[in-house]
């Protein structure tokens, strides 16, 4: 019941769908590794199980010969790597923050947070993509301890090898809100990487003088070494209203 029989061609005529979709994108994977299976089984079922406007939706998926095409809702702006403008900040956050706080409600971690996997429509959507690293937890199992995700953005509890949960996609989201407003993540043009992130209790920023307050403040709530400490999705969104307040002289943040 994961896939669909018949060839996609059929159905599709490059991105155009014959029927009520308008655009959809289509991706093709090769199943030749058993390892690549079991991922793109795992990214199919959490995109189906977990639809959301802030989520990029799956729409159909086809097995022929020995590919995987997965059928995706389109979305024409591109990635936020290639629009990181500070006008997105705060609507792209928010965004943002929907799509995870909707996933933690269902135990699922994304766990490949980061610029390129948050794409932007023309219209001005935002949407999370991306599903293939997903973990979905459960109350046998609420913790996980792959070390997995790309190297700039992954929380220092991966680096080491602790157990982590949903907060992990909260500090991700800490390092894409650096990279839109200093082009690149921190650590950028160094390494190890891991080893710099494991030592390191706070990102080093390259420009803390352009950020407001209010900026540090949720750079401090996504970046607190300790995940328990950690602001999670839904607390960040319902501060998003009151600016942050209230978080500019938290106990736990006396640097602000």
């Amino acid at each position: 019941g994961i896939v669909n029989e018949g060839d996609p061609k059929t159905k599709y005529i490059d991105f155009l769908l014959l029927q009520n979709h308008g655009w959809v994108a289509l991706k093709k994977m090769p199943l030749r590794r058993r390892s690549r299976k079991e991922l793109l089984v795992n990214e199919i079922q959490i995109m189906k199980e977990n639809r959301h406007p802030n989520i990029v939706n799956y729409i159909d998926s086809y097995l022929v010969n020995e590919d995987l095409w997965l059928v995706m809702e389109y979305v024409d702006g591109g990635t936020l790597t290639s629009v990181l403008v500070r006008v997105l900040m705060e609507e792209g956050m928010i965004a943002c923050l929907k799509a995870l706080d909707f996933l933690h409600s269902n135990n699922v971690i994304h766990r490949d947070v980061k610029s390129d996997n948050i794409l932007l429509g023309m219209d001005g959507s935002v949407k999370l993509t991306d599903f293939g690293l997903c973990a979905q937890l459960s109350a046998e199992r609420s913790t996980r301890c792959t070390l997995l995700g790309s190297p700039y953005w992954v929380a220092p509890e991966i680096v080491k090898r602790k157990e982590y949960d949903t907060q992990v996609d909260i500090w991700a989201l800490g390092i894409v809100a650096i990279e839109m407003l200093e082009g690149e993540p921190p650590y950028f043009k160094e390494s190890p990487i891991q080893r710099l992130i494991a030592r390191n209790r706070y990102p080093p920023l390259r420009m803390p003088s352009k950020m407001s307050i209010l900026f540090h403040a949720f750079l401090h709530s996504c970046l607190d070494t300790n995940p328990s400490i950690r602001w999670t999705a839904r607390e960040l969104l319902q501060v998003q209203a009151q600016g942050l307040q209230g978080k500019v002289s938290s106990p736990d943040n006396p640097q602000l």
